[in-house]
């Protein structure tokens, strides 16, 4: 897979910095390419539930940016339409990495893994998400 150019992961941060709900929590685009994204955040006290752990919704939260990311940074238009996340262990370091993998592009309908581990390789959760693309 080849990743985009630093100018144009300026650009995708640029327009996805509107996506307030992910980037005021921590989601950071870390690398974009075609149909692919990879997000990191690190993880804060604000994003811990009542015993200490990761919230779920932190890891859904990632790994449903980093869908968006990869399916809108060449043509906007492309909402989830069903998404489907196990959480599959407890993260090792503080910094969390979700990374998209393209399954099949139809014309209208679209399938992303979307692999969130830590930053040392731990897996934690995995996602599956079905998208409808809203233009074309």
């Amino acid at each position: 897979m080849e990743l985009y150019s630093t100018e144009r992961l300026e650009k995708a941060r640029e327009f996805f910095k509107n996506d307030r709900f992910a980037t005021e929590n921590g989601a950071v685009i870390e690398a974009v390419g075609k149909h692919y994204a990879k997000i990191s955040l690190k993880i804060g006290s604000r994003h811990k539930n009542a015993v200490g752990g990761v919230m779920g919704g932190v890891y859904f939260t990632i790994a449903d940016f980093a869908f968006a990311v990869a399916t809108n940074v060449d043509e906007p238009g492309t909402v989830s339409l069903t998404s489907d996340i196990s959480f599959i262990g407890v993260p090792k370091s503080d910094t969390l990495i979700a990374e998209t993998e393209l399954i099949k592009d139809g014309r209208k309908v679209c399938t992303y893994n979307v692999k969130v581990t830590d930053s040392l390789g731990t897996p934690v959760a995995a996602v599956k998400t079905v998208g409808f693309k809203t233009g074309s």
